[in-house]
C-alpha cells in the first residue's frame, strides 16, 4: 500500500476565475476541494454529475440549491445531489473558506493516485 501524503499548507491556490481559488486532493474514491471565495465574486449556476458535500470554515454563504436557500456560516454543512444546479454568493465582506467533498473523484481537479 503507498501513501499519498500532502502537505495541505504548502499547496498553492490555483485560480478558478476572478475572486476564486483553490486547492484540491483526490483519493480513489473521492476528492476534497478547499475553495477560497471572495466577496463580490461572480456567482455562475451550474450543475454536475458529483454528489457534493460542503463545509464551511469561514465566511457566510447564501448557497442556492434547485429552488431552495440557505445561508451558511463557519461550521455549516450542505448535501447537493448530482445534477442539481446550484451557485453560491459571499454574504457581507470576509472571504469564505469553503471545503467540499466530491464523489466520485473530480479527475480535473486533482488525479487520483
Amino acid at each position: 500500500m503507498d501513501l499519498h501524503k500532502i502537505d495541505w499548507e504548502s499547496m498553492p491556490w490555483e485560480p478558478v476565475r476572478e475572486g476564486i481559488t483553490r486547492k484540491a486532493f483526490s483519493g480513489n474514491g473521492a476528492t476534497l476541494a478547499l475553495h477560497k471565495l471572495m466577496p463580490k465574486h461572480e456567482p455562475k449556476p451550474h450543475k454536475h454529475a458529483y454528489e457534493q458535500i460542503v463545509y464551511i470554515l469561514a465566511g457566510h454563504i447564501r448557497f442556492h440549491v434547485g429552488d431552495k436557500s440557505v445561508v451558511l456560516g463557519p461550521g455549516g454543512l450542505l448535501q447537493i445531489p448530482p445534477d442539481v444546479m446550484h451557485w453560491g454568493e459571499v454574504v457581507g465582506d470576509e472571504p469564505v473558506l469553503n471545503l467540499d467533498i466530491f464523489t466520485p473523484v473530480r479527475e480535473e481537479y486533482a488525479p487520483a493516485p
